[in-house]
């Protein structure tokens, strides 16, 4: 059984004393591939060092968080670019809109959005969304810039079946994390609704963590209890969980399970 955390921030201070047994934890779980979204313009360094130390378990991305987003984005964008033009990276992201804490930047966020989209269509690679209180308006802004080869994932997706039959007829994916395991998550008719084909796996380490780790440090083994609950809800194995779920990831991200 092979599992993958595609949303980890494994390279944030959080982990900084204990990384290495970390990535040994989500191992003897068999979470063998994590993908890491990048934040900003700092977080680079430190996740291209993490991706250098473990080549066959951590994967990089390229993009500026919308909460990141602020009256210097276009340079920080302009920064990314030439990191993205100048490095491998598995994804575009993370990117997206957030309107849960403070909207003075919402034009700005969903001007970098369109920005990353366009990254991800001349570079042929997935986009990584973060969506918060605006799901909807993130899936106009994609079907107004949609082409045959812009595809992704809607990390940690919260919303309805509606939102999510209209993300997958995108032919985007839906990121599912540990918030499927909170009693009042909303996420079971959203997964009874939906084929594990349309679904991968995430943890948004060190947040989220799962039931009965909600409220201590999440990490990347926890990819399991997510992949459980899945599995209860959809009423089959772990086992086939996991092999729907990383072979989503696989072909979406590019990766060889077999490494």
């Amino acid at each position: 059984m092979v599992l993958v955390d595609t949303h980890a921030h494994l390279y944030l201070p959080h982990f900084s004393d204990d990384i290495g047994q970390v990535i040994n934890n989500a191992r003897d779980n068999r979470v063998l591939k994590i993908l890491l979204p990048n934040i900003d313009t700092e977080s680079v360094s430190p996740m291209l060092d993490l991706c250098a130390r473990f080549p066959d378990r951590c994967y990089p991305m390229i993009g500026l968080h919308p909460t990141s987003v602020d009256g210097n984005y276009k340079k920080k964008l302009s920064f990314l670019e030439s990191m993205a033009a100048n490095g491998t990276y598995t994804a575009i992201g993370e990117t997206g809109t957030d309107a849960h804490w403070d909207t003075d930047f919402l034009k700005e966020q969903e001007d970098s959005f369109i920005t990353h989209l366009q990254w991800a269509k001349k570079m042929d690679l997935p986009v990584v969304i973060h969506a918060r209180k605006t799901m909807d308006s993130l899936i106009r802004i994609i079907k107004t810039h949609k082409n045959d080869n812009l595809r992704g994932v809607f990390h940690a997706f919260s919303g309805t079946p509606r939102q999510a039959r209209e993300i997958l007829n995108l032919g985007f994916k839906l990121g599912i994390g540990g918030v499927v395991t909170y009693k009042n998550s909303g996420l079971t008719p959203v997964l009874e609704s939906v084929g594990l084909d349309d679904l991968v796996l995430e943890t948004d380490s060190p947040y989220l963590s799962p039931v009965p780790k909600r409220g201590k440090r999440n990490e990347s083994a926890h990819i399991l209890l997510i992949a459980e609950k899945i599995a209860e809800i959809k009423e089959t194995t772990v086992e086939e969980v996991a092999l729907k779920t990383s072979d989503n990831a696989a072909r979406l991200f590019n990766l060889d399970l077999d490494q």
